[in-house]
């Protein structure tokens, strides 16, 4: 292909001209050090072109070389476990080359040229397969098995293939089209971010994403090929929440993008994931994980591929069948990267300064999310999902600005985060008011299979106790807690222990951090069974101070930090309930306790 020149540098945007026969979203080599950067706009012989690098030193006349491909990202064995910049380079790579720093023009590709993988072949000579059907397997770690797929575009009769030790670029086997071309078939695919991988479908999602944490997983559940939004101020807490669904969700791979974060954040995740033990298979959480890291002292460019980067790759694990959980830390570090390179552009602007396109480009990454009947697998049919997590961080935490706005419109999870209950050392600072969840009725089915038949209908009552605490509040505030009826006053108490005892969560404590369903049920019907028992005792005339100075309360507060192994403690504490507080009252079982 012909080789353009520099006309214009404007930060991280470059206009070439006469690239020949490059087209929108290609790939090129910028200036003498053969910056990488994407073509963004093209007006007649001009191309609009987004530099992924520092632009610095380079100038009219420099010289500008099409690759004739598109940005696209290698797919295949060795990608779990890497960490990787907004562009798939791996970072301990370059730093083999560079050194500490990250260094102008440096290329390095996305799977090792050198690795040997075991291949173990699943189809014979003379099979007939399509595109997505799996070929053959490779054991990438203790955890994942990485299957090898027919690119989406083949089909065709296996002529040869054979089990063995391979690099990602040595042909495994032949694949013979029907108009008798040959194929090489290799352990790597390359896919252009840009472009969602294909599906048979998709279909509906009902089981929902573990996380472990209590007032999403009862209260504002994310089903598997769902997608949700965490907005919120600084320091509320949007990482802490992040970080904690990437370790504990019961996904079974986990990419995670650092899109304009602190570099110390990244560091955080580098530092703890390598450490901790995946509950669910007991090996180190890294062995099913990808780090995109795309810092805020990185070119802002980039920025933009970092979350295609991360989708892409999210997509092909789902191809292979497999559950995915993709973050996006932030997708307002990913905006304003847009509105730089739109105003650079001189395009007219949107709502504060954003792109008139803004809307159209997160839904377009949000609905990349879901649970498909994956392409092939005709003869062994299989489901995979991609769920996303994206959190937002409007300035001041205005949940009005135009990226959380737009991010609502298409996801069907809300987490808000509000500063007011971070101040308050309340975590996960997610608000119970404003936060929602559209799958509850999706999800209801599997609760009642899986978990408990009242689940769902606990999980309403103790949504109406707090809204009611809320409603109750400003006259407590007003006139005293003794102005209100005794009813009142005991969902007051319970409100304060669901707050306290259910949705705080110290996730930095080994025996809170994670709670599955099971126990999340048990703790909330504890709670309830208190509370309805109280009313039926005042009813009765029993003096709520003896109610409230029950032994059974600190028992109560105590029973998150019981471990799964000992869920049977919670019939026992509703046993102790029924003790206490019916038999003859609190005051008797009180003193019943004093004599024994």
């Amino acid at each position: 292909m012909g080789q353009g020149r520099i006309i214009k540098v404007a930060g991280p945007l470059v206009v070439a001209e006469n690239l020949g026969d490059a087209k929108m979203f290609d790939l090129v080599k910028v200036g003498k050090e053969g910056l990488m950067g994407e073509i963004i706009e093209m007006r007649g012989v001009r191309a609009s072109i987004q530099v992924y690098e520092e632009t610095e030193r380079l100038g009219p006349g420099d010289p500008v070389v099409p690759t004739g491909a598109p940005l696209s990202v290698e797919l295949g064995p060795g990608m779990l476990g890497a960490v990787y910049d907004g562009v798939q380079r791996p970072l301990d790579a370059i730093e083999a080359i560079a050194g500490a720093f990250l260094a102008r023009g440096i290329d390095a590709p996305g799977l090792s040229r050198d690795k040997v993988w075991e291949f173990t072949a699943t189809v014979s000579a003379g099979d007939s397969v399509s595109g997505g059907d799996v070929v053959g397997v490779v054991q990438e770690n203790e955890v994942i098995e990485h299957r090898i797929m027919v690119p989406p575009a083949l089909s065709g009769t296996i002529s040869t293939i054979s089990s063995g030790s391979y690099t990602v670029e040595q042909p495994v086997g032949r694949l013979r089209t029907a108009d008798g071309t040959e194929h090489d078939l290799i352990m790597m695919q390359r896919w252009p971010v840009r472009i969602p991988r294909p599906y048979i479908r998709k279909v509906a999602a009902s089981e929902p994403l573990v996380t472990g944490t209590r007032v999403i997983d009862t209260f504002f559940p994310l089903v598997k090929g769902g997608a949700g939004c965490i907005p919120g101020p600084f320091g509320a807490g949007k990482t802490v929440t992040q970080h904690q669904v990437a370790k504990w969700s019961n996904a079974q791979i986990v990419i995670f993008i650092g899109c304009g974060e602190r570099g110390n954040e990244m560091t955080d995740v580098l530092m703890e994931f390598p450490e901790l033990t995946d509950p669910y298979s007991g090996y180190p959480l890294m062995k099913r994980t990808v780090l995109v890291a795309n810092t805020s002292n990185m070119p802002v460019a980039a920025r933009e591929a970092s979350v295609y980067t991360g989708i892409t790759m999210a997509e092909y694990f789902r191809d292979m069948g497999y559950e995915v959980v993709l973050q996006a830390d932030s997708t307002s570090r990913w905006a304003e990267a847009m509105r730089e390179i739109s105003g650079r552009l001189e395009e007219m602007p949107g709502e504060e300064g954003y792109p008139a396109y803004l809307g159209t480009r997160l839904a377009a990454f949000y609905e990349r999310a879901g649970k498909v009947d994956c392409l092939g697998g005709e003869s062994a049919p299989r489901n995979g999902s991609v769920s996303v997590v994206g959190s937002v961080s409007p300035p001041g935490g205005d949940l009005s600005e135009p990226v959380v706005q737009n991010t609502l419109r298409v996801v069907k999870v809300f987490w808000a985060l509000q500063d007011t209950l971070a101040y308050q050392r309340h975590f996960p600072a997610i608000d119970w008011l404003t936060s929602y969840s559209l799958f509850l009725d999706k999800v209801e089915p599997y609760w009642f299979e899986n978990v408990d038949e009242h689940f769902r209908a606990r999980r309403d009552q103790a949504m109406a106790i707090l809204q009611r605490e809320s409603e109750l509040a400003e006259i407590v505030r007003l006139v005293g807690l003794e102005a209100l009826s005794d009813e009142e006053q005991i969902l007051m108490e319970t409100a304060k222990s669901l707050r306290e005892d259910f949705l705080q969560q110290n996730a930095f404590r080994e025996d809170d951090q994670f709670s599955s369903l099971a126990e999340q049920n048990k703790l909330l019907e504890v709670i309830l069974h208190f509370h309805t028992t109280a009313i039926a005792l005042a009813e009765k005339g029993e003096p709520l101070k003896s109610i409230f100075s029950a032994p059974v309360r600190e028992q109560i507060t105590r029973a998150k930090y019981l471990s799964a192994e000992d869920i049977g403690e919670y019939d026992r504490i509703l046993s102790d309930i029924d003790t206490q507080l019916v038999a003859g009252g609190p005051a008797v079982a009180a003193a019943a306790e004093v004599n024994a």
